[in-house]
C-alpha cells in the first residue's frame, strides 16, 4: 500500500490569513498522524505565504512518522533542510512567484546542479526525491543525479482523467515502468483527489508514496479531518 503524506500548507495559509495561531499547524500535523497519515509534507516558500521557517523548526521534533520538506533548492532552502534534517527532501523547480508547482525538473539540463545538491542532502543522511514530469527521458536523467526517488507530477493526469482515464494514466504507467527498471523509488503528487486516486494507485503498482494537500484539506471542510484522512487511505488500498 502506498503511504499517504499529508501536505499541511493550506492549514498554514488559513492561519496566516488572520494572524495568530488558529488553526494550529503543529496540532493539525500531529492529528493527521493520529488519524492514520504515514507522513507530513511542508513546502516552505521564500515569501513564507504559508509554511514558515519557524513552522519547520517547531514541526521537526513533533513528527513521529515521516517528515518531508519540499521546495526549490535555493541556498536558504538547502540551509533549512540541512539544519532540521527531515526524513525526505523533495526538490521542486519552483519560481518564487508561482502560485503552485506547475512542472518538473529538466533532469538533463540541470544534471550538474542536481548532482551537487543531492550529494549534500544524501551526505547528511536525508533521502532525496525530485519532481519530474512523466517523460521517459526525464526519468532516465533523474537516475544520473543520484536521487533516491522521483515524484511524478500528476497535474496532467488529474486534468485529463474525466475525459479518458486510460489515456490519462498511460504516460505515468510508462514512467513508473522505467523508474522500476532503473531502481528509482516512486512518489506522486499534485491534484490527486478522491475521484482519481484509486485508479492511479491501482495502475502504478510500484508507487511508494503520495503527497496530497489541497484536495484533502478541502474535503476535510465537509467530512472532517479525521474522516478525510481515512477516506484517502481507503482509496490507496488497492488489494
Amino acid at each position: 500500500m502506498p503511504r499517504l503524506s499529508v501536505n499541511i500548507n493550506k492549514i498554514a495559509t488559513l492561519r496566516n490569513a488572520r494572524g495568530g495561531n488558529l488553526p494550529d499547524v503543529q496540532k493539525v500535523a500531529m492529528d493527521c498522524e493520529r488519524f492514520g497519515a504515514q507522513g507530513i509534507t511542508v513546502h516552505p516558500r521564500p515569501d513564507e505565504r504559508h509554511i514558515t521557517r519557524k513552522d519547520v523548526e517547531l514541526l521537526r521534533p513533533l513528527i513521529t512518522t515521516e517528515f518531508n520538506i519540499e521546495g526549490n533548492p535555493t541556498p536558504e532552502f538547502i540551509e533549512l533542510v540541512l539544519k532540521h534534517k527531515p526524513d525526505q527532501v523533495t526538490l521542486v523547480p519552483d519560481d518564487p512567484n508561482q502560485l503552485t508547482s506547475d512542472h518538473g525538473w529538466d533532469t538533463l539540463k540541470n544534471r550538474d546542479f542536481l548532482v551537487e545538491v543531492i550529494s549534500r542532502f544524501k551526505g547528511a543522511g536525508i533521502r532525496t526525491s525530485i519532481f519530474v514530469d512523466p517523460d521517459p527521458k526525464m526519468v532516465e536523467g533523474a537516475k544520473t543525479t543520484g536521487t533516491d526517488r522521483i515524484e511524478l507530477y500528476t497535474e496532467s493526469y488529474a486534468a485529463e482523467f474525466l475525459d479518458g482515464k486510460e489515456a490519462a494514466i498511460a504516460p505515468f504507467v510508462e514512467a513508473a515502468r522505467i523508474a522500476n527498471e532503473i531502481d528509482l523509488g516512486l512518489n506522486a503528487g499534485h491534484d490527486l483527489n478522491l475521484d482519481n486516486l484509486k485508479y492511479f494507485a491501482q495502475n502504478i503498482s510500484s508507487l511508494d508514496e503520495v503527497s496530497i494537500g489541497h484536495a484533502l484539506i478541502c474535503d476535510a471542510l465537509y467530512f472532517g479531518l479525521e474522516n478525510a484522512v481515512q477516506l484517502y487511505l481507503r482509496e490507496l488500498r488497492v488489494d
